[in-house]
């Protein structure tokens, strides 16, 4: 009995008390994605081949994709191209696929010389072409000569048989008429 006059007492201070905290509903927060606020996050993606598991040696895993942050996301410090001092400022870039590769004097005059050296190379590779096109001209025209001279040394041979056979039938006119002249073969 003791607790049925709890329950209206509850009830009569619970319509009885008024809300402190009044809730209004407010538009939704802006997502600002500027790099002038904050450096996203730089991922990169690697390529592993298959492999067994260090942690246990009766797993292997098949090829696959990992993931992997490089550097997380981070506040951008900077105030923008120049301070209110008026002095200029560049921020820090501490990703190295972003770095700029160094140049000086020595990488300058390295870079020149490498130049040099290949339009040398090229220069060379465009005499050794010529060279190598009048040898090919002058060795074919050589193999045509080579022909030539075996065809006249051929027909040569054939006339100074002719001559011999001539000479003879002048020397013994008698033997001449047993042996018929050779025609003279035309090429």
């Amino acid at each position: 009995m003791k607790l049925l006059w709890i329950v209206p007492l509850m009830l009569l201070t619970a319509c009885a008390s008024k809300p402190k905290l009044v809730l209004h509903p407010k538009e939704p927060a802006t997502v600002v994605r500027d790099a002038s606020v904050r450096y996203p996050e730089a991922t990169r993606r690697y390529y592993v081949g298959r492999y067994v598991d260090p942690h246990n040696s009766l797993t292997m895993h098949e090829q696959h994709v990992v993931y992997r942050v490089e550097q997380t996301s981070r506040w951008n410090l900077h105030s923008g191209p120049s301070s209110p001092s008026g002095v200029t400022l560049q921020p820090a870039v501490s990703d190295p696929a972003f770095v700029p590769f160094p140049v000086n004097d020595a990488i300058l005059a390295e870079i020149n010389a490498q130049k040099a050296a290949t339009t040398a190379v090229m220069i060379q590779t465009r005499q050794l072409s010529g060279a190598l096109e009048q040898f090919q001209a002058a060795l074919r025209q050589t193999k045509s000569n080579l022909q030539e001279t075996t065809t006249l040394r051929a027909t040569i041979a054939t006339l100074e048989k002719r001559v011999m056979q001539l000479e003879s039938a002048q020397l013994n006119p008698v033997e001449s008429t047993n042996n018929p002249i050779i025609p003279f073969p035309r090429p």
